[in-house]
C-alpha cells in the first residue's frame, strides 16, 4: 500500500523502519521524523554516520545499508542548494538523519541550511564559547535561540513544529583549532550541542604539522596526545565526543568513549577497486 503525494509515491511504515523488516501502518503524513542520530547518543550508544562526496542519488544508495545518519558536505564540495534540498530528501525516505556541514558559523546561513531540509548540522571552526554559542543558538528557535523564524519544508504537516524542530536538530560543533583546545573548558558548557567533534587533519595543520587522515601516513604523535587529551575530556563533562572511525581503528575509537562515528565510503571503493584490478594483473600474469 502507499500514499500517493503531488509529486511522489511515499511508503509509510511502522517506527519509520525499513520496508523489509516492519509493517505498513498506513498514511502517516508528512511531519519531521525522530532524529535517528539524536536517538541513538541520547540512549548511550554508538551513532554511524557515513561521508564522502555525497549527492542524492549516492544518498539513496547508501541509506539501504543502515547507517544512522548520511553526511552532506558543502565545505570541502561544490554541492548546490538544489543538490543539499534533494539529499536531505533522499535522507528523509531512509529514516535516517541528513547532516549537513556548512562552510562557516553564519546565522543566515545556517539557517537556510536546516530551512532546506537538514535534521543535522555541523559547524567548523568552533574555537571560543562565543563561537560554541553561536552555532547553538543559530540552529534553534526562540526561546532557545535566534534561528529565522521563516521555516522550510521540514514544517509542512508539523502541528507543533518550532517545538519539535528544536527538538529533533542536531548540533555539531568542530573542534580543529589550537585555539579550540585552549579554550576546550569554556566551549563544553555551552548547551545544545549535541556532539562535539575533533578533526585531526585541521587540528594537525594548526599545529603546524599537516597530515592526511586517509592516507597510510601515521598520525602525527603530538596530535594523537591532543586529541586522546580533548576527547577525554569531553566524555568527562558529561558530553558527547566524536571523531572519524574507520574499520581498523573502530575498537580503539570506541573504547576511548567516542560515540559518534563518522566514516568515508572513498577508502572502501578504493579497496575494492585496487582488489579487483589485482586480480586481474595475476589474471594475465
Amino acid at each position: 500500500m502507499t500514499r500517493k503525494t503531488g509529486i511522489s509515491t511515499i511508503l509509510c511504515w511502522e517506527n519509520n523502519e525499513s520496508p523489509t523488516s516492519s509493517v505498513y501502518v498506513g498514511d502517516c503524513g508528512y511531519n519531521i521524523k525522530p532524529n535517528k542520530v539524536k536517538r541513538k547518543l541520547q540512549e548511550g550508544k554508538t551513532a554511524t554516520v557515513v561521508g564522502g562526496l555525497n549527492n542524492p542519488e549516492t544518498i539513496d544508495f547508501l541509506g539501504q545499508f543502515g547507517f544512522d545518519g548520511l553526511w552532506i558536505e558543502t565545505e570541502h564540495a561544490p554541492t548546490t542548494w538544489e543538490q543539499l534540498t534533494n539529499s536531505t530528501r533522499a535522507c528523509d525516505l531512509w529514516g535516517v538523519t541528513s547532516v549537513c556541514r556548512v562552510t562557516t558559523n553564519d546565522t543566515s546561513l545556517i539557517t537556510r541550511t536546516l530551512d532546506s531540509g537538514c535534521t543535522g548540522i555541523a559547524v567548523p571552526h568552533v574555537n571560543t564559547k562565543a563561537e560554541a554559542e553561536k552555532a547553538a543558538k543559530s540552529a534553534k528557535y526562540s526561546p532557545l535561540g535566534y534561528r529565522g523564524m521563516g521555516a522550510g519544508r521540514q514544517s509542512y504537516g508539523e502541528a507543533d513544529y518550532y517545538r519539535t524542530a528544536n527538538e529533533e536538530t542536531l548540533v555539531i560543533a568542530f573542534i580543529e583549532e589550537v585555539e579550540a583546545v585552549e579554550n576546550l573548558d569554556e566551549i563544553l558548557t555551552v548547551d545544545n550541542i549535541d556532539v562535539f567533534f575533533m578533526a585531526p587533519s585541521d587540528l594537525a595543520a594548526s599545529m603546524g604539522v599537516p597530515w592526511n587522515p586517509w592516507s597510510a601516513e601515521p598520525e602525527p604523535r603530538e596530535v594523537t596526545e591532543t586529541v586522546d587529551r580533548c576527547i577525554r575530556k569531553i566524555v568527562d563533562a558529561g558530553r558527547t565526543a566524536g571523531f572519524l572511525a574507520r574499520e581498523e581503528t573502530l575498537q580503539s575509537v570506541y573504547d576511548k568513549g567516542v560515540r559518534f562515528f563518522l566514516t568515508n565510503w572513498g577508502p572502501w571503493v578504493a579497496k575494492g577497486a585496487r582488489s579487483y584490478l589485482d586480480q586481474v594483473n595475476r589474471i594475465e600474469g
